[in-house]
């Protein structure tokens, strides 16, 4: 890849006068050998699939195997029908859809990951709420996935987009940094506020633990998806008004890895500490040990 740096990045398209998502094709045309228009129905079939996990997702009450997990979704639904959200229409649907999408994953359902499995929900949520809300033509949307895409390959070139290797903030908190660069090329935003979203996202989670109970996807994994869906659009309308972040986003990036490198090897996806190993947790695990055990 030609472009290993945000400011690489920020350069190329005021040179060339060009968005994030236009030098994201030009980028993966050269990677993968294919013209602009495959790569973007390409794109097209991942949005489609990502919508289909959603749809799927709002209305299955199918539990995971260890059955603490699969049913929240639809509890927020049926909340959100009786007493609407205080923060509005997008709002319930960009939560109801993380939730959705990130237990589909855990039903193995199809996903997309991205960055990952476990962060699944994040970046569909905020695009496809957005998207119903304002009236975004599909074509954009399908630039704002390019761009989010872009913002996570910069990010893995530095460090492995993966909780075992840095925690969750590579995971979650790259996915939310993604959404909201995303959501940010959606509503016309340019590039500098492009970058300045995903900079904010990113720089306020740095530290993200992974401590999944039982190594399993689930708790805290799943909640966590809304929470940080929710957390990119923040950073969005903070950078759409003018809001900057005092430290750049490749120096963020290199924060958020050197943070990962310093960071308890009990905290990244071991299950060895944190919320992994609280008294309620101990017991989840004797619980499902015992249940595999009779199995």
């Amino acid at each position: 890849m030609a472009i290993l740096s945000f400011s690489e990045l920020e350069k190329k398209c005021t040179d060339e006068n060009k968005p994030i998502y236009e030098i994201a094709l030009e980028e993966e045309t050269v990677l993968s050998g294919d013209i602009a228009d495959v790569i973007r129905l390409r794109v097209l079939e991942d949005l489609l699939a990502m919508k289909d996990a959603v749809k799927h997702g709002l209305t299955s009450e199918e539990k995971a195997i260890s059955g603490w997990c699969g049913d929240d979704c639809v509890k927020l639904v049926k909340k959100f029908a009786e007493r609407p959200s205080l923060f509005g229409k997008i709002f319930e649907k960009i939560t109801m859809y993380a939730l959705a999408t990130a237990e589909e994953n855990l039903r193995m359902g199809r996903i997309v990951a991205c960055p990952t499995a476990g962060s699944c929900g994040i970046v569909p949520s905020v695009i496809i709420a957005a998207a119903e809300e304002r009236k975004i033509p599909e074509v954009q949307q399908v630039n704002g996935l390019l761009t989010a895409g872009m913002i996570g390959l910069i990010v893995s070139n530095k460090v492995q987009l993966a909780g075992a290797v840095a925690g969750c903030q590579a995971e979650c908190g790259v996915a939310s940094a993604m959404a909201a660069a995303a959501l940010v090329q959606m509503l016309g935003g340019n590039t500098g506020e492009i970058l300045n979203a995903a900079a904010l996202a990113l720089k306020n989670i740095l530290g993200l633990t992974c401590d999944p109970v039982c190594g399993l996807v689930e708790v805290p994994c799943i909640k966590r998806n809304a929470f940080l869906a929710v957390h990119a659009v923040t950073a969005a309308e903070l950078a759409l008004c003018g809001v900057e972040s005092k430290i750049p986003i490749d120096e963020i990036v290199d924060t958020l890895k050197i943070t990962g490198q310093l960071m308890s090897p009990l905290l990244k996806e071991t299950s060895l500490g944190g919320l992994a190993k609280t008294k309620t947790a101990l017991e989840l695990e004797r619980i499902l040990h015992s249940k595999n055990d009779k199995a």
